[in-house]
């Protein structure tokens, strides 16, 4: 009588799915963070595939944890597999759905940037829905359910990122209390408002535009840049203004600029967009309604 062998398995996916993400990230916490999981799932993941393969992937040092050179000969393979995983994924979605757009944005530039860009976005795009979720890290967009994202990023990191607004910061206020500043010493004994996720914004306008001024530490901080514009316009204190997200205020005349020194940072609003938005032919008037700064 013949005799079927049991089939070999090998590790489970997401066990691998762990692997590539703490490899690529350089870390088990940000693949934690990355799949929505803790540090210790992740480390025991990778256990797991390390005794089915019989070979240590990570070495484990105080300081971290950094690939062997087994890990790092096999790294790209399993990238490669997991980007072409999130391709398919992606095609099925758009298969199977109506046709919409998923859009992941930092919270002030959904707010206040992207909000009113919607309605031609959704235009050029020829879609039934466009849905936004707003979130303090850039999602990777091979890997998670996004149509495009935008968010601030270091220019060191623009890759095929797409360039929109280069970051560039001066003070912002009610024309209120603008009357009584024409300097930078007079910004001295001023109430400054602190966004939380650009707390150090005073400090590096400071250290560029007038590296001998009193600087400011002192303030409210507000966990929503919007929040924190809304009481600029209040009058409540002076806001370090993102050119960006401060403009339309600026054209209304809620906002004016009481001290002209602009300062541009090393970072940028940039536009991510998945494998098939970039292939799509209305690509390039999206980019062109956005105002593309490459």
């Amino acid at each position: 009588m013949a005799l079927t062998p049991p089939r070999l398995k090998g590790p489970p996916l997401n066990a691998l799915r762990a692997f590539e993400a703490a490899a690529r990230l350089g870390g088990f916490s940000a693949a934690a963070d990355e799949l929505n999981v803790t540090a210790g799932a992740i480390a025991q993941h990778i256990k797991s595939v390390e005794a089915w393969a019989g070979v240590k992937l990570f070495e484990r040092r105080a300081q971290g944890v950094c690939l062997t050179e087994f890990g790092r000969s096999i790294i790209d393979d399993f990238t490669a597999a997991f980007d072409q995983i999130g391709d398919a994924v992606q095609a099925l979605q758009e298969k199977a759905t109506t046709k919409s757009l998923r859009i992941a944005a930092l919270p002030a530039v959904a707010q206040i940037w992207l909000s009113p860009r919607l309605q031609s976005i959704r235009e050029i795009w020829g879609v039934e829905t466009v849905s936004v979720s707003a979130m303090e890290r850039r999602p990777n967009l091979k890997r998670e359910p996004y149509d495009m994202s935008f968010f601030y990023t270091e220019n060191s990191e623009k890759g095929s990122l797409i360039l929109l607004e280069e970051d560039i910061i001066f003070p912002v206020c009610a024309p209120a209390l603008a009357q009584d500043i024409g300097s930078v010493n007079d910004l001295k004994g001023q109430n400054f408002l602190h966004d939380a996720a650009w707390r150090g914004d005073w400090e590096t306008w400071f250290a560029a535009a007038a590296p001998d001024a009193r600087r400011p530490v002192q303030g409210p901080t507000f966990s929503l840049y919007d929040i924190a514009i809304r009481e600029a316009v209040n009058e409540a204190g002076i806001l370090m203004g993102h050119e960006t997200l401060v403009r339309p205020y600026i054209e209304t005349g809620e906002l004016v600029v009481p001290v002209n020194k602009r300062v541009k940072l090393d970072r940028s609003l940039m536009m991510d967009a998945s494998k098939t938005v970039r292939n799509s032919p209305a690509f390039d008037d999206l980019i062109l309604a956005l105002g593309s700064a490459d």
